[in-house]
């Protein structure tokens, strides 16, 4: 391959990232469901034929993750040389290239220009609705994958660039909410359409061999940066026990080289018959979160970038299911296992990252029929919550957790209108957890009040085992979900599915604040 030109590779470079934005903002401004239009719970990205990362959209950093390795298991079951122009492919199996939960679904749009393979754009958002047990997808009642609801498992949506109407049948009739999901659907393929329109101009503007040669610096700056980034660390192995909600004991140890930065994720718990579980991927991802963050935290990230990283797995594990193991709430283990390495190397580095945050998803679900139109809605929300402090100032209040990465909250006003739910108050914690030199951020207490019978499934951890401060910070305590009915008695949940709430109920929710740093004088 010829050297490219620095100037040409980098116009090229720019404009990769931009149709990645584009992509979002297309997704953004075309979807019906608020998860996806107001909270954000989706990314963007654009691959190399192989389904190597070139460039992402903003959105949710783990979810951008996602994107190249959905892409290599649609090439791996089908074949690059049986994929051809005009088709689209529909994954959200995490046994597929889906890689998260069912709820979570990626459209991938392979890119021809003059009848060669140049690119793919693909993108993931979550659905409100894809069958299974209970309203949203997300029972925690299940044993296996089959009752969390429909598997799309790598198959193509468009052939010949028609839609194969059998299996948007499919999709509608499995979904309490047919409506939502094909709005949502074509709004990810009319943003893969549009990133494809911008690549095929780049390529037909440049040329194939420019094309090429340009991603091949982009990948080569990419590992340059991590490397460089992995040169400034301390060599050695840092390992880490916690305990978790439930009492299981989960560890890892990360060793650093000069050539090699490798997450070991041995030793962990056999999978559960529950949806606590997350594929290898989903491990990955949280390895790549430190790994990242350490080496070279900026928005520049491609799959050179992660060329220094080494994750060691164990099939049949949390970290690492097989088979049929559901993983309805597999964020809240992944979520748990970035947070995990990152305080194995906030120990290890205490002057470079912050003390432990909230550290969850908190996922609401909330669905029923709207009090005053009697429009079935479910409402996906997640929570903000404390971030940690650092060596320098206080934690960051009422943030989403870093998973989540560039998602807003549903405004109230869009909460009360779609979903008929009475928002009594969204307030920071009065308390003062996360105490030390440095002060960890406050969390959030919010109240819906029901107006009319729903039923509700919700995932929080870091409900019994509290954040945790550093360099002698306190803990920033633990997040809460409550049911408190009208009579005054109170139910207290963390992971609850098929609840079912009354006119009159009211729904509180508590976040933890972070983790202070430091001792207080005195």
């Amino acid at each position: 391959m010829t050297t490219p030109d620095p100037i040409t590779a980098s116009v090229i470079q720019a404009s990769l990232i931009a149709a990645a934005d584009e992509m979002f903002a297309v997704l953004r401004k075309t979807a019906m469901s608020p998860i996806i239009y107001e909270v954000l719970d989706v990314g963007t990205g654009i691959t190399d034929p192989a389904g190597e990362l070139v460039s992402s959209g903003a959105g949710i950093p783990t979810f951008v993750g996602v994107l190249d390795k959905a892409v290599r298991r649609i090439v791996e079951i089908h074949g690059r040389d049986a994929i051809r122009p005009g088709d689209c492919f529909v994954t959200n199996d995490p046994y597929y290239g889906g890689v998260t939960h069912l709820n979570d679904v990626v459209i991938a749009l392979p890119v021809f220009s003059g009848g060669d393979l140049v690119a793919w754009a693909a993108s993931i958002a979550h659905w409100n609705d894809v069958g299974g047990k209970t309203p949203g997808s997300m029972a925690v009642d299940v044993a296996e994958i089959f009752q969390e609801g429909l598997r799309l498992p790598a198959v193509k949506l468009f052939e010949d660039g028609a839609p194969i109407s059998s299996v948007f049948d499919i999709i509608a009739a499995n979904s309490r909410l047919p409506d939502f999901v094909q709005g949502d659907l074509w709004a990810q393929v009319a943003a893969s359409r549009k990133a494809e329109s911008r690549i095929r101009q780049l390529v037909e503007t440049y040329g194939l061999e420019a094309w090429r040669a340009a991603l091949a610096a982009l990948f080569e700056e990419g590992e340059r940066r991590g490397r460089a980034g992995l040169a400034t660390l301390p060599q050695g192995t840092f390992r880490i026990e916690e305990r978790q909600d439930d009492g299981a004991v989960w560890q890892a140890s990360i060793t650093i080289s000069a050539d090699r930065f490798t997450v070991d994720l041995s030793g962990n718990p056999r999978q559960r018959t529950a949806p606590y579980n997350t594929s290898r991927d989903g491990a990955v991802i949280s390895a790549q979160m430190i790994f990242k963050a350490l080496t070279d935290p900026t928005l520049f990230a491609n799959s050179g970038s992660f060329r220094a990283l080494e994750v060691i797995t164990e099939p049949g594990t949390i970290f690492h299911a097989t088979g049929t193991a559901p993983h309805g709430y597999y964020f809240e283990t992944r979520i748990r296992l970035a947070d995990m390495l990152w305080q194995c190397m906030a120990r290890a580095l205490p002057e470079r990252l912050p003390a432990g945050s909230f550290a969850s998803i908190c996922g609401t679900v909330i669905a029923g029929n709207h009090p005053d139109t009697a429009r079935r809605f479910t409402m996906v929300e997640p929570q903000m919550g404390g971030w940690g402090a650092t060596s320098e100032r206080d934690g960051l209040d009422a943030m989403y957790s870093a998973n989540h990465g560039e998602t807003f909250n549903c405004p109230v006003e869009i909460c009360e209108a779609r979903y008929g739910l009475d928002v009594a108050f969204k307030r920071l914690n009065d308390g003062d957890a996360g105490a030390g030199l440095h002060s960890g951020g406050k969390g959030l207490q919010t109240s819906y009040r029901l107006r009319a019978p729903a039923v509700l499934s919700a995932g929080y951890s870091r409900a019994r085992e509290p954040v945790w401060g550093l360099e002698g910070g306190a803990s920033g305590g633990v997040n809460g979900l409550s049911v408190i009915h009208p009579d005054g008695r109170r139910d207290r949940l963390t992971f609850a599915s098929g609840v079912k709430l009354e006119p009159g109920d009211e729904l509180l929710i508590e976040t933890a604040n972070g983790g202070g740093w430091g001792r207080t004088a005195g």
